[in-house]
């Protein structure tokens, strides 16, 4: 590989996932596969497994902001390693059975396709969980680090998640956050993301070492996200404790439903349409929350120079 290969269009699609995973702790390889197989023309199978690693290198970069700011439910990450890290072999493995089929790049897109479709399904329900625990647990202290950990629950989401991201590099953020809400509704958000960030590392290292091995790993392609995905995901992680990424989640699940029927076989139209109307919807959510956070003007308080020369006329 040389300087000349380095895709700077695929370096800013980079920057926008991190972006995204710094903030929220979601949509990275939910944005960056679909990305890579829809936009740039990359196998599926090469996408795949060239996301996994950039992954690799990009996630310890988000989760060394969050152990910096002890934000790291570190009984949370071992339990979900232990079922992670041989999930994701597993997954691994079925994903090499299937490259040795002659329809492998189309079940593996129809794999990606129908896991953005729980990957939104997940962002939903976590954004109606969320509210849902605002309303009911509003008055209770939220947990952080020294919360107990559920173990059976917690080593299954770690197995299943693997076993995902094995198979199609997507799920170990959106998947991760929505059932360790379900699991521990009273988690802090911080510590969701940081917790997440870090028990992806393990699962992660373990994925590109097995992906690597099935030489279907685009260097050029990997280079290209870095250079835009670790500025993306430190800044993101550092502005994640001042903004909530709410509307940026929306705007995730809008790319979900449209990358993910358009992998499923739907006309471009139909995709090209999702996107555009779910744009500006969300554009228009923002320009309101912008509009209402506006301080109207108050009437000037300092003295008026006619009053001051009509009174100096009086004296």
């Amino acid at each position: 590989m040389n300087i000349a290969d380095i895709d700077l269009a695929l370096a800013l699609g980079g920057l926008v996932a991190g972006l995204m995973v710094g903030l929220t702790g979601m949509g990275g390889a939910a944005l960056v596969t679909p990305m890579l197989v829809l936009v740039f023309g990359i196998p599926p199978a090469a996408a795949v497994s060239s996301d996994v690693v950039a992954a690799a290198i990009m996630k310890p970069v988000g989760a060394a902001v969050h152990i910096r700011n002890k934000s790291v439910h570190w009984g949370l990450v071992r339990w979900l390693s232990l079922g992670s890290i041989p999930g994701v072999l597993i997954g691994t493995l079925i994903f090499a059975n299937v490259l040795a089929t002659s329809g492998a790049d189309s079940t593996i897109r129809t794999w990606i396709g129908v896991v953005l479709i729980i990957a939104l399904c997940a962002m939903l329900l976590k954004t109606y969980l969320t509210a849902r625990s605002t309303k009911i647990l509003g008055e209770q202290e939220l947990l952080g680090t020294s919360m107990p950990v559920k173990m059976v629950p917690t080593v299954a989401l770690g197995l299943v998640v693997g076993l995902i991201v094995g198979m199609t590099s997507v799920g170990s953020g959106s998947l991760v956050v929505t059932v360790l809400l379900l699991i521990y509704p009273l988690l802090r958000p911080s510590v969701l993301v940081g917790t997440d960030l870090s028990a992806a590392v393990p699962m992660l290292i373990a994925g590109a070492i097995a992906h690597a091995g099935l030489g279907e790993i685009d260097v050029a392609v990997v280079v290209s996200l870095l250079i835009g995905q670790l500025p993306g995901v430190y800044l993101g992680a550092r502005l994640s404790s001042r903004y909530n990424g709410r509307l940026l989640r929306y705007l995730l699940m809008v790319v979900l439903a449209a990358t993910a029927i358009k992998l499923l076989g739907a006309p471009s139209i139909v995709a090209g349409t999702i996107a555009i109307v779910g744009v500006l919807v969300i554009g228009a959510m923002m320009l309101r929350e912008r509009v209402r956070s506006t301080p109207l003007c108050e009437p000037s308080s300092a003295p008026n120079p006619a009053g001051q020369s009509t009174l100096s006329g009086k004296k």
